[in-house]
């Protein structure tokens, strides 16, 4: 079994970026600047997007946090969205979702600038990123790619089975997974809730990617020997630590990882990719802006 170190590899990108940055900086160009929103104070958000903040003073980008209350309306957000679009300083902003209940997520998806929708969750990008064209890709999906092509796991012609169609995992991981080219080509199955006989379908694959949110819900029954699994689930279960909660994938690691051939920790797997490839979408965002 081979582990997919997210960990190690973030580190192995944030390296590149910082070399990147460092020579924008020799040449006395400008440096990708990301902006974050975060409406109300949800733990697990505002952990996510203090670590985001970090990675950018890390890799030399500057980086703007802007924080609003949790009775935040939709206009007054549409309002600071609109000034984000408009500020020339700012290569790419994301919205931190999920967003209170009083505000229409899709709405505001909509009206983020797609050249500075790093997040790449604009219909527009989509639509480019679902026909093959340059875009930006969203940071999860794009940070398992990146995973599978850095430990040169074979995707051509495998029979790749994707838990959950969210629009920001699921449903792009299996756009991606059959588009041509590496990672890539191979036959996708994208299974969810109304799926029929799950276990049969999983038991086929030659890859596995879950995006569920339901602890330890792949059993090693579930798969093959030598499948390749990629955890993409993130949940908080409650247990008796200082913290009072430790965090666990979809995947019951200690009994799928004897039969799997490569495996993502959580933690340590895709959580850490994702905010390297946000950055990769920044450092992206800005050089596209330069060109033009």
């Amino acid at each position: 079994m081979n582990l997919l170190d997210g960990k190690k590899v973030s580190e192995e990108i944030k390296n590149e970026i910082a070399a990147e940055v460092a020579r924008m900086k020799e040449n006395n160009e400008k440096v990708p600047h990301l902006a974050a929103i975060i409406v109300g104070n949800d733990g697990a958000s505002l952990t996510y997007v203090g670590s985001k903040v970090k990675s950018c003073e890390r890799v030399g980008f500057e980086s703007t946090l802007v924080k609003m209350p949790s009775t935040t309306s939709e206009t007054e957000l549409l309002k600071k969205i609109k000034e984000l679009n408009e500020d020339d300083n700012i290569d790419g902003f994301i919205v931190q979702l999920p967003l209170p209940e009083q505000i229409d997520t899709q709405k505001i998806i909509m009206t983020i600038d797609p050249s500075k929708d790093v997040d790449g969750f604009h219909p527009e990008n989509f639509g480019k990123m679902a026909l093959d064209m340059t875009t930006f890709i969203p940071a999860t999906p794009f940070g398992i790619l990146e995973l599978l092509e850095r430990y040169n796991v074979e995707t051509k012609g495998k029979h790749t089975v994707v838990i959950g169609r969210s629009h920001i995992v699921g449903r792009p991981m299996s756009i991606l997974m059959g588009r041509k080219g590496f990672p890539g080509n191979s036959t996708v199955t994208l299974t969810h809730s109304h799926t029929k006989n799950i276990n049969q379908i999983t038991s086929q694959a030659d890859i596995i990617i879950t995006a569920l949110g339901v602890p330890n819900y792949l059993k090693a029954e579930m798969i093959k020997d030598d499948a390749v699994i990629i955890d993409v689930g993130i949940t908080r279960v409650p247990d008796d630590s200082e913290k009072g909660y430790k965090i666990t994938g979809d995947v019951d690691f200690e009994n799928v990882s004897k039969k799997a051939s490569f495996i993502t920790p959580v933690p340590g797997g895709v959580g850490p990719m994702t905010i390297a490839m946000l950055l990769k979408n920044t450092l992206l965002a800005r050089e596209q802006k330069r060109n033009k």
